[in-house]
């Protein structure tokens, strides 16, 4: 297991690249989950200084709050309510330039301006996401999407 983060500044390209082996390194050994998807939480909250990253578990037909890192989050989202919930029905990721003009949207924190959200599908089903949230409107790209979706392949689900 890594110790340490390699925090490092360069294009959104590089800081993915440099952190994916460290990720990598956080989740060898480590068979728990949810200790996993808190060390992956901390450390992309560590290197994006993202407002809010974390998880939300399919739990009894709703998603449900797991380990994230920023402010206090909805505990509870249903299928197909906001981001979350349609990312969850659609079992794609979403980019959404601008919260304010996503039907639904859910406003746990009114800093939120542009969010990304990764289905995490196992045996066919979606069993988490992976939410992602920015202070800046546009802020997510198919950068963050190719990415996002390795490092969720990454956690052992």
């Amino acid at each position: 297991m890594a110790e340490n983060l390699e925090i490092i500044n360069g294009t959104k390209e590089e800081k993915y690249q440099s952190l994916l082996p460290q990720i990598k390194g956080l989740l060898t050994g480590e068979a728990d989950l949810i200790a996993n998807m808190a060390n992956v939480s901390a450390a992309l909250k560590e290197q994006f200084q993202w407002l809010w990253v974390g998880f939300y578990l399919v739990k009894n037909n709703e998603l449900v709050l797991g380990p994230f890192q920023g402010p206090v989050a909805c505990t509870r989202i249903q299928k197909g309510r906001g981001v979350c919930g349609a990312s969850w029905l659609q079992a794609s990721t979403l980019i959404v330039p601008d919260v304010n003009k996503f039907p639904g949207h859910i406003a746990c924190s009114s800093l939120s301006k542009s969010e990304i959200v990764i289905p995490v599908i196992k045996d066919g089903e979606v069993v988490a996401i992976l939410d992602v949230d920015s202070t800046e409107y546009n802020f997510f790209n198919d950068t963050d999407k190719h990415y996002l979706e390795i490092i969720t392949t990454l956690i052992g689900f």
